[in-house]
């Protein structure tokens, strides 16, 4: 159970020195900066640092520029980032020469494509109109008609008979679709308005030709010519573009990872405070890299630091990173669901990485399905880099080795018998989980696995609270001594006498072990305010605070019931999966051949499946609702360095 240990360091030196610190911690990757003025009581006479990022703008127009041609850029790894020195003129220059040749391209290419989406909208509107035998040029010039290019709704079309009145009605339909006809109708001028009028009434909706000669089919071939130059504009700009990109790629990756570093480095400034000409820099970093980081700040003259331990500076919510062994890393998956353990408290990887993988394999008992959940949890991780899919992969391999102890092989019960038998000598599997005996037995021993499992949680607690000198917790609340006691009385004291006939439950027994706990549990804040010598620990009244903690005592009550029978669920999904696969099975008895083979595929992966997502999130739940809220309380915030340039 690791958080990996940290160290705060109070960098101090003259405002002359600040870019070198900041190069160093930036270098260092190891270095989370924090508000340098949360760690100092007195401030008045300190001041934040603001300058603006000159860096920022630059490496804005980089970033939007490359992006805008449709290409990435990587950063320099960091030992070649290292021997990167550009003065301001010479990144100036580059950056305004690149991005104006790119800009340039640029708009030459949208120029060409938005004649192309002209082109080809024109194209769609006028090739409708086709059919019309019309010389627009010779409509366009004529003085005394109007014309109108539109579509007109079907409906409306029909509607135009109400109108043979007027001989100016007219609608010359060319081309149609289910819902309307593209055509034109033609008016006098000084009845333009009345006929504009009544075609409006009937929805026509007018279509406005970009240009207007000859006849609309020549118009088509002119547009589609013109559409065809436009792509080949197009075309020869992205060569263009290819041609620059292969020309300034190195030079433009090194200006853009030096840009990108210095802005990194100048972004340390906002965490410093100033005093004069002189400024203070704090941030965090991990136990084990302080040699190598002092030994950089040693190399800068005039910059003194000071370290301290984190443990002393609880207050400020020191970083945390958890460090974990390959076996168990995967499971810090689930840990950080739930949130990142504070710097004091314990990490539960280990904890969640046993338990998950022990109740995954006792409910999802089968050894092919187990088998192949591990496989696809090792593609997930080789293909997707999917945490889930590493942490599925010992959850595979412990259903496989349950999967034994049930004798299930992709829901054949009995194929492994002769194994029991040359092995152990049996006669077949040694749990048959369908069994009405088997069955009960499999459910007291999830309740069993269950109060275990509970009673490992509260160890934890009293550790982990003994640990952070929380008296409170650790001795006198649910999850502390006294929980423990009497949670332990109960399940040793019942328990032992309905299995084995232990006769120890006496009135002694009851007093010490079940009684008095529940007293100092219901008293507990008052208890743990006395052993921490807190001036304050009497409450306002006496009477409100029995009446009140006696009330909270039955949910502590309902508490310890509730988490000891939810494990209940372990037991009842060892039979769920042989309901499931006997069902699979009897639905496969119906068919022979062929079908009987593709119902058994079929429904293995249909539990597989089903079941594997049930099993995975009911786990998770007994892990956050009746573990982890025992001893664990999170909040705490990431381990974030400043990281500059690619690892090498």
């Amino acid at each position: 159970m690791a958080v990996l240990k940290m160290k705060v360091i109070s960098i101090i030196g003259r405002m002359a020195d600040l870019d070198g610190v900041t190069a160093v911690c930036g270098d260092s990757c190891c270095f989370h900066p924090d508000n340098s003025l949360s760690f100092y009581s007195d401030t008045e006479k300190f001041s934040p640092i603001t300058d603006e990022n000159p860096y920022t703008e630059p490496l804005q127009r980089l970033t939007d520029v490359i992006s805008g041609a449709r290409k990435q850029m990587e950063l320099l790894p960091r030992d070649a980032l290292s021997k990167l020195h550009y003065d301001k003129e010479e990144w100036g220059d580059y950056v305004s020469r690149f991005c104006e040749e790119f800009e340039s391209l640029q708009n030459e290419r949208a120029a060409a494509q938005a004649e192309v989406q002209d082109c080809t909208r024109d194209i769609e509107e006028t090739s409708h109109f086709t059919g019309l035998d019309l010389d627009l040029d010779a409509i366009h010039d004529c003085a005394y008609i109007k014309f109108r290019f539109g579509r007109l709704p079907k409906d409306s079309y029909e509607k135009l008979n109400h109108y043979h009145d007027n001989p100016y009605v007219m609608f010359f339909p060319c081309t149609s679709d289910d819902i309307q006809y593209w055509g034109v109708y033609f008016t006098p001028v000084e009845n333009a308005a009345e006929v504009d009028r009544i075609f409006s009434s009937l929805y026509f909706e007018r279509v406005r030709l970009s240009e207007l000669h000859s006849t609309p089919e020549h118009m088509v071939e002119d547009l589609q010519e013109k559409k065809k130059q436009a792509q080949e504009k197009i075309k020869s700009v992205d060569n263009r573009i290819e041609e620059l990109w292969k020309k300034e790629r190195k030079e433009l990756q090194r200006v853009y990872s030096f840009l990108n570093r210095q802005s990194v480095y100048f972004s340390i400034r906002r965490y410093a405070a100033r005093y004069n000409d002189n400024f203070i820099l704090t941030g965090w970093i991990p136990a084990k890299r302080e040699k190598s980081f002092c030994a950089a700040l040693d190399k800068l003259e005039g910059v003194d630091y000071t370290l301290e331990n984190a443990e002393n500076e609880l207050e400020h919510s020191p970083p945390v990173q958890l460090e974990n062994k390959k076996p168990v890393r995967a499971f810090e998956f689930f840990v950080n669901m739930f949130g990142l353990p504070q710097y004091d408290e314990l990490d539960p990887t280990p904890f969640v990485a046993i338990t998950y993988v022990l109740l995954f394999g006792i409910m999802f008992g089968d050894v092919g399905q187990g088998i192949c959940v591990s496989i696809v949890g090792a593609l997930m991780w080789k293909f997707k880099q999917m945490a889930l899919g590493k942490a599925l992969i010992p959850c595979g391999i412990s259903s496989a080795v349950f999967g034994l102890v049930y004798g299930s092989v992709f829901g054949y019960e009995h194929v492994l018998d002769p194994m029991y038998s040359a092995l152990f000598g049996l006669s077949e599997k040694p749990i048959e989980v369908m069994e009405a005996n088997t069955t009960i037995e499999i459910i007291l021993a999830a309740v069993c696995i269950g109060i275990f499992l509970v009673l490992c949680a509260i160890l934890i607690n009293i550790i982990c609270s003994l640990k952070r000198r929380k008296w409170e917790s650790a001795l006198f609340g649910p999850n502390g001594i006294a929980g423990f006691l009497f949670y332990g009385g109960i399940v040793v004291g019942f328990g032992g006498q309905l299995a084995f006939g232990w006769q120890i439950v006496t009135p002694v027994y009851i007093v010490l072990l079940i009684v008095l706990p529940l007293l100092v549990i219901m008293f507990a804040g008052v208890l743990g305010a006395l052993v921490e010598r807190k001036p304050d620990w009497k409450p306002e009244s006496w009477g409100g605070y029995i009446v009140e903690n006696f009330f909270e005592l039955f949910e502590v009550l309902l508490g310890y019931a509730s988490n000891t029978i939810s494990f209940l669920r372990v037991g009842a999904f060892v039979l769920v999966h042989a309901g499931m696969m006997t069902m699979v099975f009897t639905l496969a008895d119906m068919s022979s051949g062929i079908g009987y083979l593709l119902i058994v595929v079929l429904g293995n992966i249909i539990v597989m499946g089903m079941e594997g997502l049930l099993v995975g999130i009911q786990v998770m739940r007994l892990e956050f609702y009746e573990m982890f809220s025992r001893f664990f309380e999170g909040g705490g915030r990431s381990f974030s360095p400043i990281v500059v340039g690619q690892k090498s």
